[in-house]
Parts: structure tokens; sequence; C-alpha cells
């Protein structure tokens, strides 16, 4: 099927004096240009997907990069063939990505950059320590040969879990070389500048992420195992940013592989063999009875009032 949905996954730190004038501006344009998807704002930057037409997305990215130092704001496209988000959001936050250590600043000290072309040298020294900085479900659906799982739920937990395990992964002496991943690279800003501020020197992180190294690394030379969970409906992206198998779960929105929905405990809409037992029976029949008004709501070409996706 022809790819008719332009997507541009984007982050931008810089100081921004007004949040709430830059939030109402990018909402007007975007919505203005039948621009869906969400993008965050925060006094340190901008951070978000959003998807559309062509035209239409060069028109708010054009917008974006006229603001004050944001005309090297980095973007990341590819396609879809329907649209992968339901409405259009931009939201005021304290970080645009939640990290929650306060003196961390991007600009300032951060990673040295590695090329996707570089990429795989880089990880395959065994006097490298490579480290997924993304939440466990996100690790579930695929990762780097050799890359170690921090085993967190929300990027908040990433810094604790570094100071507990320091010791362990770095070893005494000379200091390893710590290569770092995440989705777009917004995540390793962060994450390499916290390590810098813990005193690590030679630190490394995929420039442009995962997905630029989907979409540039030919899949024969590849070192990436699985797919890559993306924060819109169509849940994970392969080589050459390809749709995935893996669907989302909308109880606990995790992805779900093929064996996954093998599973008893998977539900189409209400649940999966990792949330089924966080969740009691009336829980469940609330999500059954939701999914069924949604989806008779989406045969009407209507939208269900009570609506939980994004």
């Amino acid at each position: 099927m022809e790819s008719s949905v332009t997507v541009a996954a984007l982050y931008r730190f810089t100081p921004i004096a007004d949040p709430a004038a830059l939030r109402d501006a990018l909402e007007s344009t975007c919505k203005a240009q039948g621009i869906k998807g969400t993008l965050l704002v925060a006094h340190e930057g901008l951070n978000g997907t959003i998807a559309g037409s062509a035209e239409g997305i060069a028109h708010v990215v054009d917008f974006i990069r006229a603001q004050p130092d944001c005309a090297d704001t980095d973007v990341k496209y590819s396609h879809a063939s329907a649209m992968p988000f339901y409405r259009m959001k931009v939201r005021i936050k304290r970080e645009i990505v939640t990290m929650g250590v306060e003196g961390i600043d991007p600009r300032a000290s951060v990673g040295t950059y590695v090329s996707p072309q570089d990429w795989n040298a880089l990880i395959a020294d065994p006097e490298t320590i490579v480290i997924d900085t993304r939440n466990d479900y996100e690790v579930a659906a695929g990762t780097f040969e050799r890359a170690i799982d921090p085993k967190t739920t929300t990027f908040r937990e990433f810094p604790g879990w570094f100071r507990r395990e320091r010791e362990r992964l770095l070893g005494k002496g000379k200091t390893p070389k710590v290569a770092m991943f995440c989705t777009g690279g917004i995540r390793c800003e962060k994450s390499t500048a916290f390590l810098k501020a813990e005193g690590i020197e030679e630190v490394y992180h995929l420039k442009g992420g995962i997905l630029k190294y989907l979409e540039e690394v030919p899949e024969d030379e590849s070192l990436w195992r699985g797919e890559c969970f993306v924060f819109d409906e169509r849940v994970t992206v392969g080589h050459g940013l390809a749709l995935g198998s893996h669907v989302l779960c909308r109880a606990c929105r995790r992805p779900v592989d093929e064996e996954g929905r093998a599973s008893p405990l998977y539900e189409d809409g209400v649940s999966c063999a990792g949330c089924y037992d966080e969740r009691t029976d009336e829980q469940r029949a609330s999500a059954r009875e939701r999914d069924r008004q949604e989806k008779l709501a989406r045969a009407r070409g209507t939208s269900h009032i009570g609506a939980t996706r994004p």
C-alpha cells in the first residue's frame, strides 16, 4: 500500500522563555495544516512526533525552525499508510524528556555523537559497554546485540539504576567506553549528559537514534535484532522503517508480538499477558465495553466520546 502520511519525530534543546505562547502558536499552526500527534514544550525545549501531509509537515517544521535557536532542530522523517494519531496535542511539561535530575543540560555537556555507519564498530568492541536507555517494554520489542537492559519502567529510573550498577558495569581501574542509544536520540542527550556529570568521560551515543540507524544501515549489515517501538499507532517499525508486526495492548500500552497474541491472557482492547494480573475482572469488563463502543463508533465514522486512544 502506498505510504501517504508523512511522520516527523523532532526535538530541540533550547531555552524557551514563554512555553505557553509557543504551545498556542504550535497548536494553531498544526491544526491549520491538519496535523495530528503530540508535541511537548518546556523551558528546556520542545519534543514530539507529528503526522500529516508532506506539505503540512513541511509547514510546521519550517515554523519550528523559524523560532529562536531552532534552525538546527533535529527531525527524522518516516511514512505511514494511514494516520498514526487520533488527535493533535500540544502540552507544557517541566521537561521534554523526564529524567528528574536537576542541573542536567545537554547544551552544556553531552556525549560524542556516533553516526549509524560507525555504530557497529563501536558496539562490537568488547571494551565498550552498550546500554539501552529505553524502558523495559520497548527493549522487549527489539534491541542491539550486546546491549544491557536496565529494566526500567520510566526514564526517571535511569539515574538511580546507573548509580547502583556503576561499579558492576564499569569495574575498577581504567573506565571503559560507554555507548548508549534510544529511539530518536533525545533520551541519550540527557543520559550522556548525566554520565558526563557523574565523571564518565568516554561516553558515546547513536546520532539520530535507532530510527536513523534502521533507515540508513542495510539489514544484512545490521546489529539490530527485532523491531523498534514507536509511540504511535504503527506500534513498531523494522529495517527501512517498514511497519512492524507488533500490536498495542490498549490496557497497558505495551507492544504485543505474535506469540503474545496467542496467549490465552491476550484479549484485543482488554488485556495482554503482561498486564492481565495488574487488573481486576471489573476493570477488564469496563475495558471490554469501552473497546466495543469504540469499534462501533469507528464503524459509523464517528468518535466515541469516552475513547482513550491517543
